[in-house]
């Protein structure tokens, strides 16, 4: 089954991750935060939390401090309010942006992001200028030395829980569902002890750009900048990396 996977290099994503390993929990905390505050502090009742805290575990974010932070979040003297807030725009030679995250200040955060855009050469569009070419999946990254299980074991599993879509990369798995899929697809690979390196919706472009050495050096200081704003929780683009 064909699949859509950028996952070349296992190792040098965890190095990375774990280089930054403070600040995605920071924002992690923040997504189980905005997740306590619409549907309430038990994972059982509140899916969109049980998703949260799956995205949590993918990054490796210990148990205790899941549970310290949906604790504090759910805690009477917590006045911290966060809203979603979704930006949309073109990076060097057109390239599709679509930047998540959240913020108690809209005017702040909408000018960060404009700034960053802008020192990459790119700029800040209008709602829906790009998410026309993205669609919305939940996406289930699973290493292969992490499983016991044979490629077509893990396949029939997948697909008998819903998933749309199951590819084989290098050295990884990568489980594509429906958005309305993902929580029950993920929930029944969870009770066969699997481990997730990802676990959450993501924009998926249908069609990618590339670009040359000058635009892939502005293209990835782009994607640094945004990075390293707090209020900015995911980024998504169709740049052929």
């Amino acid at each position: 089954m064909s699949g859509h996977s950028k996952w070349h290099n296992i190792a040098a994503k965890k190095g990375k991750a774990d280089a930054a390993r403070g600040k995605i929990f920071t924002k992690l905390g923040r997504e189980l935060l905005i997740a306590v505050k619409q549907g309430g502090p038990d994972p059982a009742g509140n899916a969109k939390l049980r998703d949260v805290i799956a995205k949590c575990k993918a990054n490796n974010m210990p148990n205790d401090t899941i549970t310290n932070a949906i604790k504090k979040a759910s805690g009477a003297g917590n006045n911290e309010n966060y809203e979603e807030v979704v930006y949309e725009g073109y990076g060097p030679n057109g390239v599709a942006v679509i930047v998540e995250g959240s913020t108690d200040n809209r005017n702040r955060t909408a000018a960060d992001v404009r700034h960053v855009f802008d020192k990459a050469g790119g700029n800040l569009g209008t709602t829906g200028c790009v998410s026309y070419l993205f669609n919305k999946k939940g996406v289930i990254v699973i290493d292969k030395t992490t499983t016991n299980l044979s490629e077509d074991e893990l396949m029939l599993l997948a697909i008998d829980s819903g998933a749309e879509d199951f590819s084989v990369e290098e050295e990884c798995y990568e489980i594509t569902t429906a958005p309305e899929d993902f929580s029950t697809v993920r929930e029944a690979l969870e009770k066969e002890g699997l481990e997730f390196l990802e676990a959450e919706i993501q924009m998926i472009p249908s069609t990618y750009i590339t670009l040359d050495e000058k635009g892939a050096e502005r293209m990835q200081k782009l994607l640094d900048n945004l990075d390293d704003l707090d209020d900015v929780a995911n980024v998504y683009h169709n740049w052929e990396e």
